[in-house]
């Protein structure tokens, strides 16, 4: 398993960032004092979930508005799409959660094992 550590301090509330660890790529966030980390990657259609929007706990894809909650993951939107688009999203690809990881804090540092 790999390993990665970032600092309480280093990141502000509402703020998300992407890291490298053991060759995958993790979204880190920061909510309300709280360090929620998932699989950066949307299971969507593949777009980076750090360089989308974040309200709350939940992660909007860049690239068609897929909704995340980061808290466990579940899928609160599959696409920003509507009425045949939406049906042919779905078909393409069915709603799937994204993959969160644990996060520890230790002191005043924020540990990561994925």
């Amino acid at each position: 398993m790999a390993e990665y550590t970032v600092k309480t301090g280093e990141m502000k509330d509402g703020e998300m960032r992407a890291a490298n660890i053991g060759g995958r790529e993790v979204l880190v966030a920061r909510v309300a004092g709280q360090f929620y980390a998932a699989r950066n990657v949307c299971p969507h259609l593949g777009g980076r979930l750090a360089d989308g929007t974040l309200e709350g706990t939940i992660v909007t894809c860049p690239r068609h508005g897929s909704r995340f909650d980061l808290s466990d993951g579940r899928v609160v939107r599959w696409t920003n799409w509507s009425g045949p688009m939406l049906a042919l999203g779905k078909l393409l690809r069915s709603p799937r959660p994204l993959k969160t990881y644990q996060v520890k804090i230790e002191g005043d540092t924020v540990k990561l094992e994925v």
